[in-house]
Parts: C-alpha cells; structure tokens; sequence
C-alpha cells in the first residue's frame, strides 16, 4: 500500500504523511527503510520518544489537539506543527522557537466540519491571525498553509464541498495578504482521494499503511 499511495502522491504533487500514533518503532522502521520520511503523531510524549529512537532524517509532524504546556519538548526538532487551532497557543510556540533559536513552520487549523468535537479556528479568528503574521507579531512561525478535517460521513458530496471550502480560502488569502501558502493538510484514510481531487498537498494516512488500530 505505501507505494500505491506513493505514487498516487507523486501524481497529485502531495506529501504523504504517514500516521504512526500508537505505532510501534519496529512498524515505522519498516516504512522508513521502505523509503518513507514523514510521520505523524498526535501525542507529544508518543512523538518525543520515538523521535528519540528513530533516524534524524524523518520528518516529524504533529497532527493532533496540541497542548501550550507540550510545546516546549517538541520546539526543538519538529518538522511542521499542522494544529495551530488558537492565537494562545501561537503566541506559545513562538515564544519557544525562539528560544530554540529557530524558526517553526505551522499551519493553521481551520474548522470545516460539521461537527463540534472537531478542533479548529473560525474562519474569522484565523483571518485575524494572519494579519497578525503579517504585522510581524510572530518572528519564529513560518506559515505554510491551512489544515482541515471534514465530517466523519459517508456523504462524498460533503466531504468534496468541506475540502473544497479550505481550498478556497488558502487561494483567497494568498492573494489578499500576499503570502506563500503551499500546503493543504487534509484528507485520510477514507477520504484522501477527495482531498487528493479539491487540492491537497499532504495526506494524513495511517490505518491503510499499520493496518486499523
């Protein structure tokens, strides 16, 4: 599966990020020797650790709910931070990068599903961020793009529409505030074709490569 999904993200220009949560470093080593760089996790502790064990040339994502008290032990080395889903925590990761003495790329997580337990910003509360990235607030972030999670539903049709909305603004607001944003972190395992189709640049993908946890 992981060179279907290779070649299926050459054609489209995406990355694949592989979900390795929960995941055995035996079971990501065999996809990193398979040529695979780019993990994601969603816990900090999970990611430190196995950051620890791991070859220094993968990249790491975090790609779930991130806590400010957690930012500190993954400033360091992190490859791209795709949850930013508040201006508290923004403020906090770049506060950390700078005394890492380094510049953190982020995205900002937009809320496009119709569901409450999704995390994510208010369209409105990330145009607010962006002018505040513009303005020079944030010195150690580098935006590079939006992430989204679209309804858990079978309903392709809305999946299509969710995705597509986070397209639209990502073609909207780079034009508008003059920026560079390259990436669209959405789709995974049931829906990355659709994501694929409305745009996306990394595809979040775990049970199809570990097998369902």
């Amino acid at each position: 599966m992981l060179s279907q999904l290779t070649k299926l993200c050459q054609r489209y220009n995406a990355k694949l990020i592989a979900v390795s949560k929960t995941k055995p470093v035996s079971q990501i080593k065999e996809l990193y020797n398979h040529g695979q760089r780019h993990f994601g996790e969603n816990r900090v502790q999970e990611l430190v650790e196995k950051q620890e064990l791991m070859p220094k040339d993968i990249c790491w994502h975090l790609i779930g709910h991130l806590q400010k008290n957690k930012v500190k032990y993954i400033a360091p080395f992190i490859h791209l931070i795709h949850s930013v889903d508040s201006q508290s925590l923004l403020k906090t990761i770049n506060k950390e990068a700078l005394k890492n003495e380094r510049t953190i790329p982020v995205l900002l997580q937009i809320k496009i599903a119709k569901e409450d337990s999704k995390f994510g910003l208010s369209i409105f509360e990330a145009e607010d961020i962006i002018k505040e990235i513009k303005n020079g607030l944030y010195p150690a972030i580098s935006l590079k793009g939006l992430m989204g999670m679209a309804t858990f539903t079978d309903n392709k049709e809305q999946i299509s529409a969710e995705f597509s909305i986070l397209k639209q603004l990502k073609s909207d607001w780079s034009n508008k505030y003059n920026l560079k944003l390259d990436e669209l972190s959405m789709g995974m395992s049931g829906d990355y074709q659709i994501a694929l189709n409305n745009g996306s640049t990394m595809i979040r993908v775990g049970s199809l490569l570990f097998g369902k946890r």
